[in-house]
């Protein structure tokens, strides 16, 4: 897929206020410093489209932007901020979960973990999560580039390894680096060939 076009459409922390379109979503969500900002700006090609900032869990509200006309993606806030208190916390979740079970046009949600840590509760519990939901979603590994070739391959591998424990079928798993541009075609191409079908 090439990216002709990527604009910001607005950002609100309601999904009744999302864009009224029948356009597909597809939506982005993490864990705080996973690379979000950063995977999303290199998908399209942009360097400013999506805020990358020093200080995590600066997203706090569903973000839309429409690419090549005919589909959103969609930076939703991350989950499971440490240093956020209980009020944020909640609110955030609230944000997100309304987002996840209501929102008719998401079309697949792409949850972003960090290759470099070893399978995290909060993760597992978030896809377990997913599945009870029935919500359609696939694994991004970001950051690749911080690991050598044969550490990352063996952390990727614990987290099927763990994921297999429950799920009799891993949802697809792409693995990327936003600085070598590793896996932007394979995202992309996903992305096109699931509209294609629309």
């Amino acid at each position: 897929m090439d990216i002709k076009s990527a604009e910001f459409i607005i950002s609100n922390t309601d999904y009744l206020k999302c864009p009224d379109s029948k356009l597909p979503e597809y939506a982005f969500i993490g864990r705080s410093n996973v690379g979000k900002s950063s995977l999303i700006n290199m998908l399209c090609n942009r360097k400013d489209l999506a805020m990358t900032s020093s200080r995590p869990g600066k997203t706090l509200l569903i973000n839309h932007f429409l690419i090549n006309k005919n589909w959103h993606l969609v930076d939703l806030p991350g989950y499971g901020y440490a240093t956020a208190g209980k009020k944020m916390r909640d609110q955030l979740q609230d944000i997100i979960e309304s987002y996840i079970l209501n929102r008719e046009q998401l079309t697949c949600l792409f949850l972003l973990i960090d290759c470099r840590h070893e399978p995290q509760k909060i993760d597992l519990e978030f896809m377990e999560w997913l599945g009870e939901n029935g919500v359609p979603f696939s694994i991004v590994f970001t950051k690749l580039d911080k690991l050598t070739h044969a550490k990352g391959k063996s952390n990727v591998q614990a987290y099927k390894d763990k994921l297999s424990e429950q799920w009799e079928e891993l949802p697809p798993i792409f693995l990327t680096s936003s600085e070598k541009r590793t896996g932007r075609d394979e995202i992309l191409g996903y992305i096109e060939g699931i509209n294609k079908t629309l």
